[in-house]
Order: structure tokens, then C-alpha cells, then sequence
């Protein structure tokens, strides 16, 4: 497309230094577009219908210029047609298309890349449960997605940094070291009661399993305001270490892990409070500080601190998106679930009380997974002895397979995950089809090699012998794909590959399964080799930015 909008603002220089249009302004933007119905062309504009009123003629005026500026073309299009009141239509040549294949046979791993994001710093923070349990698979889906997020980025050009917010200062940590405390108690027969309102997982009975073992007796005799905060920092540090392992498990690595107790250490909190004061943005009623958020676009204004003294979480986060900015960042992402959708405006005025766009923050949200076995419900529930975290999907199903289904839809998409259709070997399962077409191409290379063929160079393939419809169809979508990781990277939409991935798997299986690529023909072997390889550069490619593997061999 970048190659047609180039060509198409040749034309309007050309018309206008031939005079047959008089404007002389060039559009930054021309839209270019596939249309739906492929008998309506390759690619439609609608810049004739953009130019007319500037031009004062009739849009099929404008559109026969253009025409005739491109009709020498020949080598790129097979015919231009208008149609309706201007569009213009284009079907490009066979051997146009095939050009496509050279270029990523040039580009190879970098095929699909973009440069709109260079120079932009983007930070995405993302997952940042609580240390005070392990991951469920509600944050699989959150750190599915926020990696595959930042790596689409990253291949749009930007500099991005990953980052988890540990949330470890707060009442939640107490109640975990009160919990294990509990736990370590009836562990050595002794009978209390354990309120609801602790954590009731089997992992805080092995914690203070742990906790006897390292420190001692000594736990049960010392006073509470001695053994809690030992236990809290205790339990936080190994569940943590639990999540960075199961993270880097599922192919997730951080830049950063920001502490927010560390935000009260150096006194951050009290900055962004302050920040607000001198800005005039905040204000004393009932007790309590407030932060006028109704100026910025909010339903309501928030309480920043207590009239006990004590900050609102709100007022941790003011302090940790202030210097996020600080640290440099252009634009900041945040993945959410979906049940913080109500906090989102608060943050946004927030955002826009520090002196940054509202836009400077964009927040994804992640909906729930709805955990299936063979279409029945599985309980979410560690005492039933069905899987709920992400260690134990992972398990049984596999990294690329967990990682797959939770970027199968929009991430603010309820999702139905089946652990068995997620295991099968089959079509029906989308990833190892996708998967499998790669291994299917290295599998072709294997045995062109043991029959004496190496792999084709782009001067010596006859485009030619690519003759097929479905051959060209295939070019087709691999010529998209550019454009692809461009809108999903504008859109923040990883999912969007998913897509693609299988639309293209889908093709060429069905291919394969008709075509023999390694023939008796040098001539056929060598254009079909050329373009299955091009294949699974693209899908190597998509993979890639998605965090899944490529196989050679399944």
C-alpha cells in the first residue's frame, strides 16, 4: 500500500505540472484500501472524490487524470478502472505481486517491521498482581497480552520498556503475614480460628510449612507486631520469586520491578501530594485531602489522604504514574482487569492534573477466562483439584498453546479456553495448525536437501511458473502483512495476528494438500519452494512478535 499511495502522488505532480489538474496539493494522507469484493480490484482510493472540490471538477475527472498519469505503469498494473462517482480501482500484475516475495526474501526476520514508533519511549506495565498468592490464569491473560503488546511495539519501532508493580506496601501484605502466622500455628496444633478474610489457599500452609523451617519455633513465641511484618516480608519474597518463575516460564521477562513501598521510602507519595497542592488541585473538606478530579473530566473528586493520616492507594498511584513520566516516557500503558474499568478516568485526570495528555495514558483492559475441559466448565477452585493457575495450565497444555488462547481475542473479550481442544493435535486447534505449517515448510526444505535441491535464489526463480490462483492468493496475504503489524501496533491489538496467522496457516495447508511443491519440474519445484519459504518467514515473523514458537519438527 505504501508503494501505491507513492506512486499515486507521482501522478498528482505529474497532472499537475502537465496541467491537467491545477490544485497542486498533494494529500499527507491517501487513503488506500483492499476492497471487499476482490472483482472491485487488488486496492481502491477514493482520492478523486478527496480532490474534486479543490479541484472544482467532477470526481471522474480528477479520477481519469490520475488514470492516465499511471497509464504507462504497465509493468505494475494489469488495469485501473473507475468506478461508482471516483473510486479508482487497481489490479496489479502477476509478477507485481511476486516482487513481494523478493522483498521478503531481502527483509527476512525484519519483514513486517515498522518505523512510526522510533525515537518514542513507551513504557507497559502489566500483570503486577499482588505478592500475596500465585498467578491465576486471569494474569496468564494480562501477561499474554502486555508481552505480546510491548514486543508489537517494539517492531513498530518504538523503545519500550516492561515494567511490574510490585504492590507491597498496604493492609493485603499484613493479612499475609497474619495468615501465615495462622497457619503456623495450627501446624503446631494449636486451635484458632482462621478469619475469612485471610488467604485461604493450600500455598499458605506450605509457606509456613517454610517459614517453621527457616525460622523456628521462635515464630510462635514472639510477640505479633514482632512475627507479622517477618512473616510479610517473608511470604512476599518467595511468592514473588513464584511469579518471576512462572513468568519467565511463559516467556515473560521485565526491565523492571518497582516496589511501591518503595514510592513511601523516598518519599514519592508525598511529592505527587505536594505537586497537587502548589498546582491548586487539591483541597481539605471532612478531614481529609482531596484531589479535585472533576476538573479534569472525572464523575467525582477522590480523597488522596485520610483524616488518620494515612494515603489512599489512589494517592500511590498519582506518585507512580508522576514518575513514570518523569522517567521520560512519552506515552505509558497500563493492562488492567477488566474490573478497574471505573478507575480509569480518575487516573486519566490525574494524568492530565500532572501537565500530560489524558492520552499520554492508555489503559487496556483484560477480561476474565472462562476455564473449559471437553466444553464443560472447570472450578476455579484449588480444593476441587482442577487447575486454576497459570502453572498448572501450563503444565498440561504448554507455553505457546496458553499463549496463543489468551491473544486469540480482544483482550476486554470474555474467553472460553478449553484445556482439551488446547492439547489437540488437529485442525480444530488453531495453534498447532499454525505451528505445524511451519514445521510442514522445514519439512519440505528436508527433503528437497536429500534430493539433491537447494533452496532457490531470488535470480534464478521464474515467477512464471507460479501460475496457480491459490499461489497468488497466498502472495496476496503475505503482502499484508506489513500493513497488519501497523494497525494492530496504532490499535494496540496483538490479537489481530492471531487472525492472520491462521488465515494463512489455513491457506497453506489446504496448498500443500493439493500441489506437491518438490516435483519432477525444476522449474515448478523451484517458483514453489521460493514461495513456501517466504511463508514461514511470515509466520516465524508473527510468532515472533506473539511470544509462540516456531517448530521445525512437531
Amino acid at each position: 500500500m505504501d508503494t501505491l499511495r507513492g506512486l499515486l502522488r507521482e501522478a498528482l505532480a505529474a497532472c499537475f505540472e502537465s496541467g491537467s489538474l491545477n490544485s497542486g496539493e498533494i494529500p499527507a494522507d491517501i487513503v488506500v484500501e483492499v476492497p471487499a469484493n476482490p472483482e472491485h480490484g487488488d486496492f481502491a482510493t477514493t482520492l478523486a472524490l478527496v480532490l474534486a472540490k479543490k479541484e472544482q471538477k467532477a470526481p471522474r475527472k480528477v479520477a481519469e487524470a490520475l488514470m492516465a498519469a499511471l497509464r504507462d505503469r504497465k509493468e505494475i498494473f494489469a488495469r485501473i478502472e473507475i468506478a461508482g462517482p471516483g473510486f479508482i480501482n487497481f489490479f496489479l500484475t502477476s509478477r507485481c505481486w511476486y516482487g513481494v516475495l523478493e522483498e521478503i526474501a531481502r527483509q527476512g526476520q525484519a519483514y513486517g517491521r515498522q518505523r512510526f514508533g522510533a525515537g518514542k519511549r513507551v513504557q507497559v506495565e502489566f500483570v503486577s498482581a499482588n505478592p500475596t498468592g500465585p498467578l491465576h490464569i486471569g494474569h496468564g491473560r494480562g501477561a499474554a497480552t502486555g508481552d505480546a503488546l510491548a514486543r508489537l511495539l517494539a517492531a513498530c519501532g518504538y523503545e519500550v520498556q516492561r515494567e511490574y508493580y510490585i504492590n507491597d506496601a498496604g493492609n493485603q501484605m499484613q493479612t499475609l503475614g497474619r495468615s501465615i502466622l495462622l497457619r503456623c500455628r495450627e501446624l503446631r496444633g494449636e486451635k484458632a480460628a482462621f478469619p475469612a478474610d485471610c488467604y485461604q489457599g493450600d500455598y499458605i500452609r506450605d509457606l509456613a510449612r517454610e517459614a517453621l523451617a527457616e525460622k523456628g519455633e521462635s515464630l510462635l513465641s514472639a510477640p505479633e507486631q514482632e512475627t507479622i511484618p517477618l512473616l510479610t516480608d517473608f511470604g512476599g519474597r518467595k511468592i514473588l520469586a513464584g511469579i518471576a518463575a512462572d513468568l519467565e516460564d511463559f516467556g515473560v521477562r521485565f526491565d523492571r520491578w518497582y516496589s511501591e513501598r518503595s514510592l513511601f521510602e523516598r518519599g514519592e507519595v508525598q511529592k505527587g501530594i505536594d505537586y497537587l497542592r502548589a498546582k491548586g488541585f487539591a483541597y481539605e473538606k471532612e478531614d481529609a485531602l482531596w484531589f479535585e478530579s472533576t476538573r479534569f473530566g472525572d464523575d467525582k473528586d477522590r480523597v488522596m489522604l485520610r483524616g488518620n493520616g494515612l494515603t489512599t492507594y489512589f494517592a500511590s498511584d498519582v506518585a507512580y504514574h508522576k514518575e513514570k513520566f518523569d522517567r521520560g516516557f512519552d506515552r505509558v500503558i497500563d493492562i488492567w482487569g477488566a474490573d478497574h474499568h471505573g478507575y480509569i478516568p480518575r487516573m486519566k485526570a490525574a494524568v492530565a492534573a500532572l501537565g500530560r495528555d489524558r492520552e499520554d495514558l492508555q489503559v487496556i483492559l483484560v477480561q476474565l477466562v472462562n476455564l473449559l475441559r471437553g466444553g464443560e466448565p472447570v472450578a476455579m477452585s484449588t480444593r476441587s483439584g482442577e487447575f486454576v493457575t497459570l502453572r498448572e495450565v501450563m503444565d498440561e497444555v504448554g507455553k505457546d498453546a496458553c499463549r496463543y488462547y489468551f491473544l486469540s481475542r480482544h483482550s476486554d473479550s470474555k474467553l472460553d479456553f478449553d484445556l482439551e481442544l488446547a492439547k489437540e493435535q488437529s485442525s480444530s486447534n488453531p495453534v498447532y495448525y499454525i505451528q505445524y505449517a511451519h514445521a510442514r515448510i522445514c519439512s519440505i526444505n528436508r527433503k528437497a536437501a536429500e534430493e539433491g535441491i537447494g533452496q532457490p535464489a531470488t535470480a534464478a526463480v521464474d515467477f512464471s511458473a507460479l501460475s496457480l490462483p491459490e499461489e497468488l492468493a497466498l502472495t496476496k496475504l503475505l503482502a499484508r502483512f506489513p500493513e497488519l503489524v501497523a494497525a494492530a501496533g496504532r490499535a494496540l491489538e496483538p490479537h489481530r495476528l492471531t487472525a492472520y496467522l491462521q488465515e494463512l496457516a489455513t491457506q497453506f495447508h489446504a496448498y500443500y494438500n493439493r500441489y506437491r511443491v518438490v516435483g519432477e519440474d525444476p522449474r515448478t519445484t523451484s517458483g514453489r519452494l521460493y514461495l513456501v519459504n517466504r511463508i514461514q518467514t511470515v509466520i516465524a515473523n508473527a510468532l515472533e512478535i506473539l511470544g509462540i514458537g516456531a517448530p521445525e519438527k512437531m
